[in-house]
């Protein structure tokens, strides 16, 4: 064996190994040893710069503190992000366009915007003016760097001496910085980019610059921003013509304009006008002897004024103004809206009492209503409890977890599937991952077997996560897409409504149900006329008809099922004894958000209500028991007449086979009434309105036509051809005669389109 061993070659493969493994500890052994040397060549170096003593102790706390700075730095940094993420130069500007509103018989609702060279010089306002403003809002402007600090803690001693919020912290630059960029919602989060914000707008601002930009931009109650605008308003002058007793009233509307509004309660405005006049004298800016007389002589308002502006409808059609101008090159416009202020004063009385009076118990503080027609013209809006606490809107720009309600999206993707509302169904679904549904109230599912409708009616999770997974996500993504929802992704619990929606968008989107499916993209302006009074911009001229989305069948098979949840289901509460009602309940876990969005044969509406920092509402909160009468007593005020299309896929209601029937006896006896009823007599009105701007055309270029046979250069008619007279003031006979009303949406005629069974 020994012989065959080295035969092979065995003794040097293993004096091979053996040197290997030597060279490998030697490595290692000297590496070793250099690590060791220069170890203690730099312990010997260092040496010399031992400290000791309080040298040692500064030198630690050097030390630490770089650390803690740099760790703080990137801390800052990164909090810092998101609050320059909403820095917008373009908002600093006052505004390219000045537009005025019209409701939808053409009387002035209020206006928007200003021009720069519209807005009043800082050098012409008032020394009173900006006086009151600093002595109210902030005294330490000119002496702080965007924070107060000394301010925000005497504030905050005050407050805990009081047990109350009776001083605010924030400077005037921050209180720029929420105007310009943030909404009001009171959170941390708000807080800290309003921080960052504040000294961002000093450094690229002076102080003079800051000052104007509040002056121009803070709201002032009355639809009115800015102290050029408040003037008018309150007084029927230019603020550069105040005087002391005035420029305190307007300096103590800052705080809260809707409270302190003297249109809305003359006695808190005077006891507040004093509280500035005050504060005047405290800061040194006046004497007492100065504003004695300012006390006796209290400014005089202007009665000759609403109060009741639309604000939250006036910042949407603001918007959609803008969008629609875009490239035009008009910038001074009027402009015909949707609203209608019956409609809008029916909405405000619904919601803002209720959650004034009821928020404290069910412990929310913040809500919103849309109404439309089933077109998409909306006709009122509310986007929160209160315009001047807060302008952030919550019905256009809030997106909020729809909860159940969202499930009308997932069943009518089902229907056009091939499911039927009577299909049966489980009451039981897989699971998705970690997460599987539960019904509200607990529990997986019975595992009994129900047709589709009732499950909707029950607002069943385990049926609805079911369906999402049957006819796929991905389908009812696109299913929300086309109505005009977007921001929704795909995830598990998608089918109860996890990703926020609108609360308008959600109006359209059932809008295009209440309609048989055509798109009802919601919209707010009509017309647009420039300052020449010339049409620059016509819905009915300029936007395409809206197209079927879905097919008619499978939106009245929706509107059956969902009139189902109004008679039999969670949305009872919603029932209308004149007309039929169709919509869904939705509530998100905590409860953090309940809903009610339904629809006559007339009027979709939405109503939301919750808590702007997303904080729980008290258990047992649901949207048929607070959201759904809301709903009801919206609408029971919104239909002034019984005259209201039938929903597709539901048979007449009695009201309205009676109604009918009145109708087409007055056709005989008085046919006037019964073509204003109808809609008819308005109708009628704007065609033949129209044939005066035809035979206008027709002449002007004839005329033109004329003057080049005679050889003469044509002038410039000074517009479009087309344009109609300028927009008279409201009030006057003849005024709708050159804005035509745009006619009521004449519903869906649902004769052809049997029930669904």
């Amino acid at each position: 064996m020994s012989d065959w061993f080295f035969k092979q070659g065995g003794r040097d493969k293993l004096s091979n190994l053996l040197g290997l493994d030597a060279k490998i500890d030697s490595t290692l052994s000297e590496t070793w040893s250099r690590i060791r040397d220069a170890w203690n060549a730099g312990q010997t170096f260092f040496a010399r710069f031992q400290l000791t003593g309080w040298k040692r102790l500064f030198n630690e706390l050097a030390s630490e503190g770089l650390t803690l700075g740099a760790g703080g730095f990137v801390v800052l940094f990164a909090l810092a992000i998101p609050a320059f993420n909403e820095f917008d130069e373009g908002k600093f500007l006052t505004g390219r366009y000045s537009v005025k509103f019209l409701d939808k018989d053409g009387n002035e609702i209020g206006k928007r915007g200003i021009l720069h060279n519209d807005a009043v010089p800082l050098e012409e306002i008032p020394e009173s003016v900006i006086k009151a403003t600093l002595a109210t809002e902030d005294r330490r402007f000119f002496e702080h760097y965007g924070i107060d600090v000394l301010g925000t803690v005497r504030a905050l001693a005050e407050n805990l001496r009081a047990n109350d919020v009776v001083q605010g912290g924030s400077s005037l630059t921050q209180q720029l910085a929420k105007n310009l960029f943030l909404s009001s919602e009171r959170s941390l989060e708000r807080k800290i980019k309003e921080l960052f914000l504040s000294f961002l707008l000093e450094s690229r601002f002076t102080k003079r610059e800051i000052l104007k930009l509040y002056l121009d931009r803070a709201y002032m109650g009355g639809g009115a921003f800015g102290v050029e605008a408040a003037s008018q308003f309150y007084f029927g002058k230019s603020v550069r013509e105040v005087n002391l007793a005035e420029a305190a009233l307007l300096g103590g509307l800052y705080k809260a304009p809707t409270k302190y509004a003297p249109h809305v309660n003359l006695p808190a405005s005077r006891a507040r006008t004093n509280e500035v006049l005050q504060n005047l004298v405290e800061a040194g800016f006046y004497t007492a002897a100065e504003v004695h007389e300012a006390r006796l002589n209290p400014a005089k308002i202007v009665e000759a004024r609403t109060t009741d502006s639309p604000d939250w409808f006036l910042d949407y059609a603001f918007e959609e103004v803008q969008k629609l101008a875009e490239g035009k090159g008009q910038y001074v416009l009027t402009a015909r809206t949707t609203i209608d202020l019956s409609m809008q004063k029916a909405a405000d009385d619904a919601i803002v009492p209720f959650i004034r009076q009821r928020g404290r118990g069910l412990r929310l503080n913040s809500g919103a209503l849309v109404a439309m027609e089933t077109d998409g013209a909306v006709r009122a809006m509310v986007g929160g409890p209160d315009y001047g606490e807060s302008q952030f809107n919550r019905a256009t720009h809030a997106r909020r977890q729809p909860g159940s309600s969202f499930k009308v999206y997932v069943y009518a993707t089902a229907l056009e599937r091939g499911y039927k509302p009577t299909t049966t169904v489980r009451d039981a679904s897989r699971s998705c991952g970690r997460w599987s549904p539960s019904n509200y109230g607990g529990g997986g599912g019975s595992g009994s077997r129900l047709p589709l409708w009732l499950a909707l009616a029950k607002s069943l999770n385990t049926v609805a996560a079911e369906l999402s997974f049957a006819v796929g996500r991905e389908n009812v993504i696109e299913m929300t897409q086309r109505l005009g929802i977007k921001g929704i992704r795909k995830s598990c619990s998608m089918a109860l409504g996890d990703y926020g929606i609108t609360p308008l968008e959600h109006t359209g989107g059932f809008a295009t149900f209440a309609n048989g499916g055509k798109r009802a993209l919601p919209y707010g302006v009509t017309e647009i006329y420039n300052s020449k009074g010339e049409l620059i911009y016509s819905r009915e001229r300029d936007e395409p008809a809206p197209p079927q989305i879905i097919k008619p069948e499978v939106a009245a098979g929706m509107n059956w099922m969902m009139n189902k949840v109004v008679t039999e289901g969670t949305a009872q509460r919603a029932g209308l004894e004149f007309t039929h009602s169709a919509g869904k309940t939705g509530t998100s876990s905590g409860p953090n958000d309940i809903w009610f969005v339904g629809f006559t044969g007339r009027y979709v509406a939405s109503v939301w209500l919750g808590n702007d920092d997303n904080r729980p509402m008290a258990h047992g909160n649901t949207g048929g028991q607070i959201a759904a009468p809301i709903w009801h007593d919206f609408m029971a005020v919104a239909h002034r007449d019984m005259n209201i299309p039938t929903l597709p896929g539901l048979d007449p209601h009695p009201t309205q086979v009676a109604e009918q029937q009145r109708i087409a006896q007055l056709r005989i006896t008085d046919p006037a009434l019964a073509a204003q009823l109808t809609g008819e007599a308005e109708a009628q009105a704007k065609a033949s309105r129209r044939l005066p701007d035809a035979a206008r055309d027709a002449l002007r270029q004839m005329a033109v036509d004329l003057r080049k046979a005679a050889g003469l250069t044509a002038k410039p008619a000074g517009g479009s051809g087309g344009a109609p007279a300028p927009p008279a003031p409201a009030g006057k006979p003849g005024d709708r005669a050159a804005l035509p009303t745009p006619g009521r949406s004449a519903g869906t005629d649902t004769r052809s389109i049997g029930v669904v069974q």
